[in-house]
């Protein structure tokens, strides 16, 4: 299949070729019904003799192309309607049955606060004009009109989101106007997903009241249904969440398929360059290292311990807190004892066979790192966050 793709270079575009090529090269296994020979990038620096050989040949047509912020509001229909006109045409010259997307947007409902929007005048022309197409030449065509789109694109042009997250990641000023704005979002990569569904012939379809998609079989649009509705103030109280754990080392909830998740993927896709790493506390003394990793809301913490040739570390007990030692470099003994009855076991572990092993509550422990030479690196998670008020750790040696 031969994969044309108009207005390549924007977010969308940028997105969709680089996953296409992951397709295409056999990186992404995911879509095995998906078969690519070509993808064709067409933008707006690209000439028209491109267009016309693009059109010629190509299987499938992703039509992304349009302006959102021309000098003057005539040109939202000049480049967007008129640029659709064009590549219709073309491909109608060459004969060319090809499937084609069409990128709207929900402006084109020319409802509630769009009912004057130029651009979505344009957007619902060129929606038209596609539908018309269809009409005459029997062609299929899957028009969807978008929503607010998040993903990696300029800040301060017409994403609030890349705004934002530009501003808290680089420490510029920003301003919200009213907190309380919703915004229903699509995630880049859930709309991609969507357009390797419409690759399949599983595209999703509906029909529009007013702003809201509603799902039909034979609706005349296709649509995405994972979308999340959060408003400003949501968005930003993330953002500055995100901002902080280097700090603090909280790693905010983010269950899968949550727009927590997503943003803070795209929020990190903003970091300077000289913040890709930040530096740890180390506790430092002569028998090694303990440094804490990672904090989390509702999992405890994350740490790695490092003891040095023959040091014994642990000698304590806990009441409810539980761990998990696991040895990634250099050999070593962990013993247990059960305060109450004297039981006893021990574990010797090494970093060439990898184990994880619990510290049970009411079980004193240690762990003695065996080598003369080398030291013993141990990863460490606890179900709680370290709260020095109430440490639920008692010394008393194995």
């Amino acid at each position: 299949m031969n994969i044309l793709v108009t207005g390549a270079k924007g977010m969308v575009g940028t997105a969709l070729v680089n996953n296409l090529k992951n397709i295409c090269d056999g990186k992404n296994r995911t879509r095995p019904n998906i078969h690519i020979e070509n993808i064709f990038e067409y933008d707006i620096e690209s000439k028209y003799e491109d267009l016309d050989k693009y059109c010629a040949e190509a299987d499938f047509v992703f039509n992304l192309a349009g302006v959102n912020r021309p000098n003057n509001t005539q040109d939202f229909m000049k480049e967007n309607f008129g640029f659709a006109d064009l590549l219709l045409n073309t491909l109608k010259k060459h004969n060319n049955k090809a499937t084609i997307m069409l990128s709207s947007s929900i402006q084109a409902a020319l409802t509630g606060r769009f009912e004057n929007s130029a651009y979505g005048h344009s957007k619902k022309a060129g929606e038209e004009l596609f539908f018309g197409y269809s009409d005459e030449t029997g062609v299929k065509i899957a028009v969807y009109r978008f929503p607010n789109l998040m993903g990696h694109s300029k800040p301060k042009y017409n994403s609030a989101v890349s705004t934002f997250c530009w501003a808290i990641a680089n420490d510029e000023e920003f301003t919200v106007n009213d907190r309380s704005t919703e915004l229903e979002l699509l995630y880049i990569d859930d709309l991609i997903e969507g357009m390797f569904d419409l690759l399949e012939g599983k595209e999703r379809h509906c029909e529009f009241n007013g702003l809201e998609a509603v799902e039909k079989e034979d609706g005349r649009y296709c649509y995405i249904p994972i979308t999340h509705k959060v408003t400003l103030g949501e968005i930003v109280d993330l953002l500055q969440e995100f901002k902080r754990q280097p700090e603090n080392l909280m790693m905010p909830k983010i269950p899968e398929g949550s727009f927590a998740k997503k943003l803070y993927s795209l929020y990190l896709t903003y970091l300077p360059v000289k913040n890709f790493k930040y530096p740890l506390k180390m506790n430092i003394d002569n028998r090694g290292s303990f440094t804490e990793l990672l904090h989390t809301q509702d999992c405890g913490q994350v740490s790695v311990n490092i003891s040095r040739p023959g040091i014994t570390k642990g000698q304590h007990w806990h009441n409810s807190k539980w761990e998990i030692f696991i040895v990634v470099a250099g050999h070593g003994l962990i013993q247990e004892r059960n305060i109450n009855t004297g039981e006893m076991v021990e574990f010797e572990v090494s970093g060439d066979k990898i184990e994880a092993i619990y510290m049970i509550p009411g079980w004193t422990h240690n762990i003695i790192n065996l080598s003369e030479t080398e030291n013993l690196v141990t990863v460490m998670t606890c179900n709680e966050i370290f709260n020095p008020e109430r440490p639920d750790t008692f010394f008393e040696s194995v």
